[in-house]
């Protein structure tokens, strides 16, 4: 028997879908046999449909014909290139200051410690969430031993996550750069950037952002804002596949006034010189250090169209529709059986996951997995339904909620 509530929420889900405006890019991506719902684009994003052929003709002809003369005729300049399109489509950045590098990882750790080596001798606090993602935490320990700075936590609440009171709290003439996440990975708690970053610089000191969790689903100004430094992937939202590499966005204004540690040739004045000191280039090519991965960039250009034909404001739009819609499902749904809900309720304080919590979420995340539902567990007790919202139906979103009502129950439906 039917039960009435599935139905009504599949029937909302079904108008929402009729009357979305995005709904066609939906078969831009290639279908995953046996997989009902994935909800999991927040971690690593869907392949688009063409992608095996880009991939062979780039096999083909790119590299099999052209073989190393590509580099003059179109990679070298591939990190440029590329890092702008990804500062006009998603992150309201002006030429120049983006560029395609290393993984997250690296990026991160050679702008924290660019930064920390380019303030005053006073300034002698690293600023950053206890919570935030393992990597940010673990290099900012590392690089504080390094530098021989503090290391000064933030404490926010883990739903609402950091405030701009927050940070003014702990900011002070001792600060030497704020490093936050844009979007937390756990609640998908959206930090308010522009009132941070001007609290910050009330202080004298410089805001780094990581751009994870936000970048091609969230609109933001870096350059209005007053960004200085900012870190993202390039596997989530922007779908360019598992290990694609990062992208760093460096302020115009401090570029050549941060050094970054890992010297590599790449980011020599003149990369062929092969002279036996090292000039650091005097543009965004500062921040490379070795060879670009030009394979792994492959996957993102795609899927930056149509980011770009859709605009990232429309993309927000409907990211705000399926995660508004996964909340109301979840408080029908879920709250009777005891899940709480983990993630901000206002729409605007929120990215584009949403966080449920229950005891059992770790065996009820096996059997979902099992079953092609693919949301993702998080520790201790949490699943977060990530919605990309040019892959992602609302049909899908109450599909893979509904799966985890029934994977839940006691004797399941």
């Amino acid at each position: 028997m039917t039960d009435p509530l599935d139905t009504r929420l599949l029937d909302e889900a079904r108008a929402l879908d009729a009357a979305d405006p995005l709904g066609a890019h939906l078969d831009a991506f290639l279908d995953a046999p046996g997989v009902t719902a994935y909800l999991d684009g927040n971690s690593l994003g869907r392949p688009l449909r063409d992608m095996p052929e880009k991939l062979a003709a780039f096999v083909r002809e790119d590299w099999g014909t052209r073989l190393i003369r590509s580099w003059d005729e179109q990679w070298m300049a591939l990190p440029m290139e590329l890092g702008d399109r990804i500062g006009r489509v998603a992150l309201g950045a002006a030429a120049g200051q983006t560029v395609v590098a290393d993984s997250t990882s690296v990026l991160i750790y050679k702008l924290l410690r660019a930064a920390l080596g380019a303030t005053d001798e006073e300034r002698t606090e690293l600023v950053m969430e206890a919570g935030n993602f393992p990597t940010d935490r673990f290099l900012a320990e590392g690089v504080a031993a390094e530098a021989g700075v503090t290391l000064r936590w933030l404490e926010p609440d883990p739903v609402r996550g950091v405030t701009i009171a927050d940070v003014e709290a702990v900011v002070s003439e001792r600060t030497a750069l704020v490093s936050l996440s844009h979007v937390d990975y756990r609640s998908g708690a959206l930090a308010d950037m522009p009132g941070i970053t001007a609290a910050v610089h009330e202080v004298g000191a410089l805001m780094m952002w990581d751009l994870c969790h936000s970048a091609g689903v969230i609109p933001m100004q870096l350059d209005a804002w007053g960004v200085d430094i900012a870190v993202g992937c390039t596997y989530k939202y922007l779908n360019g596949g598992p290990g694609s590499p990062a992208f760093a966005y460096l302020r115009r204004d401090l570029q050549g006034v941060l050094r970054q540690p890992i010297q590599g040739w790449w980011s020599a004045a003149d990369i062929f010189a092969m002279g036996p000191e090292y000039q650091p280039a005097g543009d965004i090519r500062q921040l490379l250090s070795g060879t670009p991965p030009v394979t792994s960039m492959l996957a993102m250009q795609g899927m930056l169209d149509l980011i770009e034909e859709s605009t990232v404001e429309a993309v927000r739009a409907k990211s705000t529709s399926l995660t508004e819609l996964a909340v109301r499902a979840c408080d029908e749904v879920l709250a009777p059986l005891g899940v709480r809900l983990l993630t901000p309720r206002d729409p605007e304080l929120r990215g584009g996951h949403v966080t449920i919590g229950h005891p059992d979420f770790r065996e009820v995340t096996q059997r979902l997995w099992a079953d092609g539902v693919i949301p993702d567990f998080r520790f201790p007790d949490g699943i977060r339904l990530g919605l990309s919202p040019l892959s992602t139906s609302h049909v899908e979103t109450i599909t893979g909620i509904l799966a985890v009502r029934d994977a839940l129950e006691p004797h399941g439906r």
